[in-house]
């Protein structure tokens, strides 16, 4: 036990950034543990569990603040359960290589997100049934990614709050927490049920992760975030690249030998 310890901080670190950017956690603990060998599928499903953990510190602080729709939230939140059993389920079929290519995009389009979402605010807008409709459809997919990859899905929730629905991002990345709550615990059940996690590793990652996911909503309130944007997506792009890498090396050697 005492030589993975290091997954505490891990999961502070994750859960700290995760509350902050509304994106849960997994966008740092994912790359981080496959870096480390893991396998896709237990990378995955041990990211899950910090990110149900986040989420809870996270909704408990926001809820608080009064900054939650939880109107929206719940109903959103609900609409992901069938794409995470999905994304649990085909998760246990990929390949490391194809795994880190696609998460590779992923965090990609995260690295973008965090780097304008100050840009993307928009003004209050009325919701239509088309967007209502195209939400239904934004959550089943977010969903499978959040079971899929271990992130919770936020990439999806926090650009469609914000540019769909017109919401301030002050309240679309609490509200995205709340959603997150759903899919990464009914995530955490299939994967569980698949025989996936880790369980003590899972553990240490949703120690670090709560009490990240504490103190990241509280720093949210008056932070000044565009050198930790600016930090972060480095960051994120670095890892992008890397995993992007260590797939196409993983090809190669296939192909030589």
């Amino acid at each position: 036990m005492i030589d993975q310890l290091w997954l505490i901080p891990l999961g502070f670190a994750a859960g700290v950034l995760g509350s902050m950017i509304g994106l849960g956690g997994g966008i740092i603990v994912v790359p981080v543990l496959t870096f480390f060998g893991f396998s896709p599928t237990l990378a995955a499903s041990n990211s899950l569990f910090a990110a149900f953990s986040n989420a809870v510190a996270s909704t408990i602080s926001y809820s608080r603040q009064k900054r939650i729709e939880f109107s929206l939230g719940l109903k959103l939140g609900l609409l992901t359960i069938p794409g995470t059993v999905l994304g649990a389920y085909i998760s246990s079929d990929v390949t490391p290589e194809i795994f880190k290519i696609l998460f590779g995009f992923v965090l990609i389009t995260s690295a973008v997100y965090i780097f304008l979402r100050k840009k993307i605010e928009s003004k209050e807008k009325n919701l239509s049934k088309l967007m209502m409709i195209f939400a239904v459809g934004a959550s089943f997919f977010a969903g499978i990614i959040s079971a899929f990859f271990g992130i919770g899905g936020g990439i999806i929730f926090v650009p469609l709050m914000v540019v769909g629905m017109g919401m301030a991002m002050k309240k679309a990345a609490p509200t995205s927490q709340l959603i997150l709550l759903f899919a990464s615990l009914s995530g955490v059940i299939v994967h569980t049920i698949l025989g996936h996690p880790d369980f003590l590793q899972a553990g240490l990652l949703m120690v670090g992760s709560f009490a990240g996911g504490l103190v990241g909503a509280r720093l949210s309130v008056d932070i000044k975030e565009r050198f930790l944007q600016i930090l972060v997506s480095i960051v994120i792009v670095a890892a992008a690249i890397k995993m992007f890498f260590d797939s196409l090396s993983e090809k190669l050697y296939l192909v030589n030998n």
